[in-house]
C-alpha cells in the first residue's frame, strides 16, 4: 500500500506547482490586458485633453485678439473616465499674461476661461466644439460670480462683507476661511437640496453643499463645478493672499 500512497502523493506535488503556476500566467495576463486598456485610455483622454486645450487657445485667439503674449495651461479637464467624458461638465483653463522679452515671466492679467459643455460634445468622431459654450472670466468678475454664489450658499447678504472676505481669504469646503478662522459658514444641505440665486441673462447658479451648480439658461444645461475646482479658480486669481 506504501508505493501506491507514494506515488499519488508525487503526483499532487508535480501537478499543485503547476496548476498553480498556469493560474499565475493567466492572472498575469489579465493583468497585463487590463494595463493595455488602462494605458490606452488614459492616452485617449491626453489627446482629447490636448485637442480641447488647442482649441480653447484658437478661441482666445480669435475672440480676444487685443492678448499679444500670453500663457493658458488646463487648471481642470472634467473627465477622468472616458465613458463619463460625453456628458455635461466644465473644462477649466489658467491664462495670464506677459510682457514679450527673454525668459519671460507671467506678470500680466489673469483669467480663467470656462468651457461649459453639453450632452454629447464627444462622441465616435471625436469632439464636437459646437457643444462648447465659452466664457472668460477675470477676477473681478470672478469676485462677483463667487458673491453670488455666497449669498445662495450662506445667510450673509452684504455684499461689501463678502467681497472683503473673498479677497482676503479662500473658499474650503464649509465656507470661507481666513487662517483658521471660518467667517462665512454655508449652510449644510442634504445631497438632493439645492438653493438658487440669478446671477446673470446667461446663468443661475445653484448651490449644493458639494459643488457650485451653473444653469445655462441658453441650453438649460445644469454644469456642475467641484469645490476642488473653485479652490483652484480661487487661488490661482489670489495665491499672494491665500
Amino acid at each position: 500500500m506504501r508505493k501506491p500512497i507514494a506515488i499519488l502523493f508525487l503526483i499532487v506535488v508535480y501537478l499543485i506547482p503547476n496548476n498553480v503556476k498556469a493560474q499565475e500566467k493567466e492572472a498575469a495576463a489579465i493583468a497585463a490586458g487590463a494595463l493595455v486598456a488602462i494605458g490606452t485610455g488614459i492616452a485617449a483622454v491626453q489627446q482629447m485633453e490636448e485637442r480641447a486645450e488647442l482649441t480653447a487657445t484658437e478661441w482666445i485667439l480669435s475672440n480676444r485678439p487685443e492678448m499679444k503674449s500670453f500663457s493658458l495651461k488646463t487648471l481642470d479637464f472634467d473627465g477622468k473616465k472616458l465613458k463619463d467624458l460625453s456628458s455635461v461638465s466644465v473644462i477649466t483653463y489658467e491664462i495670464q499674461e506677459f510682457t514679450r522679452q527673454d525668459n519671460p515671466v507671467l506678470d500680466g492679467n489673469k483669467y480663467v476661461l470656462l468651457a461649459f459643455t453639453s450632452q454629447g460634445w464627444i462622441n465616435e468622431y471625436g469632439i464636437d466644439f459646437d457643444k462648447i459654450k465659452w466664457f472668460l472670466v477675470s477676477s473681478t468678475e470672478w469676485i462677483n460670480m463667487m458673491t453670488a454664489y455666497v449669498k445662495a450658499a450662506s445667510d450673509v447678504k452684504d455684499e461689501k462683507f463678502i467681497r472683503e472676505k473673498l479677497e482676503k481669504g479662500k473658499i474650503v469646503n464649509k465656507g470661507i476661511k481666513i487662517k483658521s478662522k471660518l467667517v462665512i459658514p454655508f449652510f449644510k444641505l442634504n445631497g438632493d437640496m439645492y438653493v438658487t440665486n440669478d446671477y446673470s441673462d446667461e446663468m443661475k447658479f445653484v448651490y449644493n453643499e458639494k459643488s457650485l451648480g451653473i444653469f445655462l439658461k441658453e441650453t438649460e444645461d445644469l454644469v456642475q463645478i467641484s469645490r476642488k475646482s473653485i479652490i483652484s479658480i480661487h487661488e490661482f486669481f489670489f495665491y499672494e493672499n491665500n
